[in-house]
């Protein structure tokens, strides 16, 4: 095992739990920074992290503008002390007024959302006129990912609808290609590219719009900061997983967060039983696509229920009941999302223990 990942007083920890190792997150900060040119071209997205310590810790590097899901991430961004923070979700329902909510509470903090539909821009209008605020929003572009996001036909007609409102500040542009994860650079690269093509046309035709893009998320990442005129969104990259280490080989980020479990049961012959369940390893993907270990070898994940996970193993007799076994999540944004708080790690000693509060839907507002 890399001695970058021991923890001395490994004995004193629970599991299944959360390992923040602090040098590696920092690092992994740098890195970011570098890719993107300046601290100023970066909006990180804190689904990953979901702490207020990892977004103090980007703020100290220069980092002061972030990108959310929830209300309650960006309250949480707020609180430890972003100046500007996006919610890359369109808010209905009760939501804006929680926006509101929040506007007042931290009025040092510039909040703004995403739109993508005309009858919602004039609920939030009407709202945020009644409440005697003012909001951001940047126009969702779909951009052939075909989940969220307005086509480019729709563009000019929701830029036009948000400047007849008083109350509604149009920023600019949102634009997410998450379904580009094409292995080989180049062609995850062109892909981007051509989606990109029938929305620079746009901006070029229609100078008088706000010029101003936040794109792509960590996938896209390496791609997007090439255009200087991009503030690019990675949140992965802040922890990273072996999901996207594998495949975006290009990006130079390091594991931050790892999963510690320990052996439970030894339940038969090359059988043994962990306590890394569904409930503290994002089970999403394939059994395959869950943890890989890193003190561990000649092993599969054959099962797991809600407090359990069971390994077939080939070194059955070296393992004793009690071993702690340092675990890297497949995914780690929603590995992340599972925990209440983190441990963490510096020069191999646990030093901390950091709440995971962006995890809740409601912090205060």
């Amino acid at each position: 095992m890399n001695s970058t990942y021991e923890i001395n007083n490994i004995q004193e920890l629970d599991s299944p739990s959360l390992i923040i190792y602090r040098e590696v997150m920092s690092l992994n900060i740098d890195k970011m920074i570098a890719i993107a040119g300046s601290a100023d071209r970066l909006m990180p997205h804190v689904k990953t992290n979901k702490s207020a310590n990892a977004v103090k810790a980007m703020i100290a590097a220069g980092i002061n503008k972030f990108k959310c899901s929830t209300i309650a991430e960006a309250e949480m961004a707020a609180m430890a002390g972003a100046t500007n923070v996006l919610i890359a979700h369109q808010l209905v329902g009760p939501k804006v007024k929680r926006l509101i909510k929040l506007t007042a509470e931290y009025p040092d903090t510039d909040f703004s959302s995403i739109v993508d539909d005309f009858q919602l821009i004039s609920t939030m209008q009407h709202l945020f006129s009644e409440s005697g605020r003012t909001t951001r929003v940047y126009i969702d572009v779909n951009n052939g990912m075909n989940r969220t996001g307005a086509e480019v036909f729709r563009l000019k007609g929701l830029a036009a609808h948000i400047k007849t409102y008083e109350n509604i500040q149009f920023e600019g542009w949102h634009v997410y290609d998450g379904h580009h994860r094409e292995e080989a650079f180049i062609d995850r690269k062109n892909s981007i590219e051509d989606d990109l093509n029938g929305f620079e046309k746009f901006l070029q035709e229609n100078p008088d719009l706000p010029q101003k893009v936040i794109a792509g998320g960590s996938p896209a990442f390496t791609i997007h900061a090439t255009n200087e005129a991009y503030v690019c969104s990675p949140g992965t990259s802040v922890f990273w997983d072996w999901g996207y280490g594998d495949r975006f080989k290009e990006q130079p980020f390091e594991y931050a967060a790892l999963v510690l479990t320990r052996v439970i049961s030894k339940p038969t012959e090359g059988i043994v039983t962990i306590d890394l369940g569904h409930k503290a390893i994002a089970s999403e993907n394939s059994i395959d696509k869950r943890v890989r270990f890193i003190n561990l070898e000649g092993y599969e994940l054959i099962s797991q229920s809600e407090e359990h996970g069971v390994l077939k193993v080939d070194n059955w007799d070296n393992i004793l009941v009690g071993d702690e076994l340092l675990g890297v999540p497949y995914h780690v944004c929603p590995t992340v999302n599972l925990y209440d708080e983190a441990y963490i790690i510096s020069e191999n000693q646990q030093v901390d223990i950091w709440e995971i509060a962006g995890r809740k839907r409601r912090i205060n507002y």
